[in-house]
């Protein structure tokens, strides 16, 4: 996501042409599209480690027996390829919305099922005329062995502890503690699980 350039209409012409160019390509990244257009030619359930290996050709970090089963939503300045880290032995299910605007890095041994949201970018409030403000970064720390439940949201500057479980739906808008399993919209304590060292 970036932030929207409101230029003045006392601007020449010419240079509203090009700011609106220079706003429109800022998302466009050759090597994002390469991977979704290969990507999506895999079928949705099949592919997974393939989808996995063209990630990493792109120029993304992922980890040995990672797989990703269906089309991930990948967005983010220049530069996005070096924001995102993904463990070992993870899998990220269908429709997943990662947002690379800053740092979104994910541990060992993590599932995404389908239609998880991360995001690392948000706006400030502002006046009234547009309240979507300023852009605030903020990087996310997904813990290893991570389950994040279908349809969960995790905002920006959000770390989950390892081990912990977001219920479906959540929106976890918090620290998570290891070995917590959390649910509800704001996200919230259900229960203490069981860790290895137990």
């Amino acid at each position: 996501m970036t932030e929207p350039r409101f230029e003045p209409k006392s601007l020449p012409l010419w240079q509203r042409v090009l700011t609106a160019m220079q706003n429109e390509v800022v998302g466009v990244h050759p090597r994002l599209q390469a991977y979704n257009v290969a990507a999506r030619l895999l079928p949705p359930r099949a592919g997974g480690e393939l989808r996995a290996r063209l990630m990493r050709l792109a120029g993304f970090q992922v980890g040995a027996g990672t797989v990703v089963n269906g089309a991930l939503k990948i967005s983010g300045p220049r530069g996005l390829l070096q924001q995102l880290r993904i463990g070992e032995n993870c899998r990220l299910d269908a429709d997943c919305v990662l947002d690379l605007s800053d740092k979104l890095t994910i541990g060992d041994n993590v599932t995404l099922e389908p239609g998880v949201m991360i995001l690392t970018s948000t706006h400030e409030l502002d006046f009234p005329a547009h309240r979507a403000g300023k852009l605030l970064l903020n990087p996310v720390i997904i813990g290893s062995g991570v389950w994040l439940r279908a349809r969960s949201i995790i905002l920006p500057g959000v770390t989950i502890g390892e081990g912990a479980v977001v219920e479906a739906g959540a929106v976890v808008n918090k620290n998570v503690e290891s070995n917590a399993r959390v649910g509800g919209i704001p996200a919230t304590r259900l229960e203490v699980l069981k860790s290895d060292a137990e």
